[in-house]
């Protein structure tokens, strides 16, 4: 049953398990530590995201097991705002389930990804797709049909170990580990993006809604 807008920001909800995310920065993204008030390396952000979800409700909702795509755009600094976003939702989400991912990566059920709602200026559409989130070793990566097609690798650091950048207050989780793209391809709302060898991120993610 579809719920009334002003109900929307009122629905407990919480997704846990696992983000990547590629974008163009040359280097790990400035973003990470400087919450946004530092540029990207190349002066704006063009990035596209997975999400794995292990756990997850909204409401009555279960969400355990879905996967979800995003496509970001951003013209400068991050903490400006005027973001431009669009979200691939698991097809094999129930017409519930569909609803609850929209409302979350849109910003609408506030919480963790309120802030989408106040830095997104334009929500280009979120549709349904065959999203598939895989894990091969330490590889992790995202298949949206021919829309979006990503692989991300973690950075090794002393000793072979992950090198990660902890506890941050970044909104996706405090501790990031530091990657890079294998691949990074994106053919989706007229955007043609290859961003192979640039930056990339490995989060585990606990968010919940609406406070």
């Amino acid at each position: 049953m579809a719920l009334d807008d002003a109900s929307v920001g009122t629905v407990p909800w919480t997704i846990k398990g696992e983000l990547i995310l590629n974008c163009n920065c040359t280097v790990f993204c400035p973003c990470v530590v400087s919450l946004g008030k530092h540029a990207p390396t190349e002066g704006y952000c063009q990035a596209w995201s997975g999400v794995r979800i292990d756990e997850g409700q909204y409401g009555d909702t279960d969400l355990s097991g879905l996967n979800v795509g995003l496509m970001l755009e951003i013209p400068g600094l991050m903490a400006r705002g005027n973001w431009k976003a669009a979200a691939y939702i698991d097809e094999r989400a129930s017409e519930a389930a569909y609803e609850g991912l929209v409302n979350i990566f849109s910003g609408k059920a506030r919480g963790t990804t309120g802030l989408f709602g106040v830095l997104v200026s334009e929500f280009l559409g979120a549709e349904r797709a065959p999203v598939i989130f895989e894990t091969e070793g330490k590889a992790r990566r995202l298949m949206v049909g021919k829309k979006i097609q990503g692989e991300v690798v973690p950075v090794e650091g002393h000793k072979g170990e992950d090198i990660v950048v902890t506890n941050t207050e970044y909104w996706m989780g405090p501790d990031i580990t530091v990657a890079t793209a294998t691949k990074g391809r994106v053919r989706a709302f007229g955007r043609v993006w290859d961003f192979d060898g640039r930056s990339a991120e490995i989060c585990q993610i606990d968010w919940k809604g609406p406070r």
